[in-house]
């Protein structure tokens, strides 16, 4: 009878540790997996360096917007016109003097 008593024990000893291991395989994957925890963290920290980027984007293309309005043949800003042609094409004026 003693060996009938030992084979039940061993029999639960191995099933406790398949549930542990499998609960340590699982807690693994939910943490260091490719949809875990730490992936989670990071897909959101790109999000949020994309937004910034966005956001710096949408800001530019609102300036060249206002910059090409500002430009066109409906709106003609003379200022700004003569600005561009200064910096872009290194335009003066005659009664300029250039001191570098």
């Amino acid at each position: 009878m003693s060996g009938s008593q030992k084979r039940p024990r061993f029999g639960v000893l191995v099933y406790f540790c398949l549930a542990f291991l499998l609960g340590i395989y699982f807690t693994f994957a939910a943490v260091q997996g490719d949809y875990g925890l730490f992936r989670r963290i990071q897909a959101e920290a790109q999000i949020r360096t994309l937004e910034v980027e966005r956001d710096h984007l949408q800001a530019q293309l609102a300036v060249m917007s206002n910059k090409t309005r500002r430009l066109s043949d409906d709106f003609l800003d003379l200022d700004l016109l003569d600005q561009q042609a200064r910096e872009v094409l290194g335009l003066l004026r005659a009664d300029e003097i250039v001191i570098r």
